[in-house]
């Protein structure tokens, strides 16, 4: 993909690559303009399928294609609860929200810069909570709804922390890049112990106190 004029047309080809396959999907992705995530300076870079760098900080919006994959992978219902590890710009969780608007989206981000630039751009997004913090802490459900349905880590990680094992429901999973270095596993790991694993892929490391 050498870059799409607009946000439709990025969508438009993700679907064509049969990486986003189900309605609810694409149509969160097409409501969610990825041009409105990026740092300033990078609009032109918003339709391109690869991670875009958010700023200095090290970290990145990750590809659209990604993306895709993950959001298929998680099958998030209208009415799922969901704890994201790694806020970035926000733009995950703003999909996410659209997905589980009957729900909700607790975001976590580590980089309090980046806290800020994500609360920023998901202030109309009223069934989101941003928080600044350590996010392989896990985050305390909202009192409406006392487990998580899902939980994604949008950085890679050898293990999967065990408060967040804790914190998902009796059907749920965690959906993570497991690995390290250039190389990772997208993997689901059940909260009664099944693994399924998505194929390869590669994620800046999580950031953890």
């Amino acid at each position: 993909m050498n870059g799409s004029l607009d946000n439709e047309g990025m969508v438009n080809e993700i679907v064509e690559m049969g990486l986003i396959k189900s309605h609810k999907i694409k149509n969160a992705f097409m409501k969610v303009d990825r041009s409105k995530f990026v740092f300033p300076g990078y609009e032109k870079y918003a339709y391109f399928d690869e991670p875009i760098p958010l700023g200095n900080t090290g970290q990145t919006i990750s590809a659209p294609s990604m993306l895709g994959i993950m959001f298929e992978a998680m099958e998030i219902e209208k009415w799922h609860y969901v704890l994201e590890i790694g806020t970035g710009s926000g733009y995950s969780a703003a999909l996410i929200s659209e997905v589980a608007y009957l729900g909700g989206v607790v975001t976590v981000e580590y980089n309090y810069k980046l806290y800020k630039f994500a609360k920023g751009n998901l202030k109309n997004y009223l069934n989101v909570l941003p928080v600044f913090g350590d996010g392989t802490a896990g985050y305390p459900p909202l009192s409406e709804n006392p487990k998580y349905d899902r939980i994604v880590i949008m950085a890679s990680t050898n293990l999967i922390p065990n408060i967040l094992l804790k914190q998902l429901s009796d059907d749920g999973f965690v959906l993570a890049p497991l690995g390290s270095g250039s190389y990772q596993e997208l993997t689901r790991v059940w909260k009664d112990g099944k693994i399924e694993e998505f194929g390869g892929c590669v994620f800046v490391p999580l950031k953890y106190s």
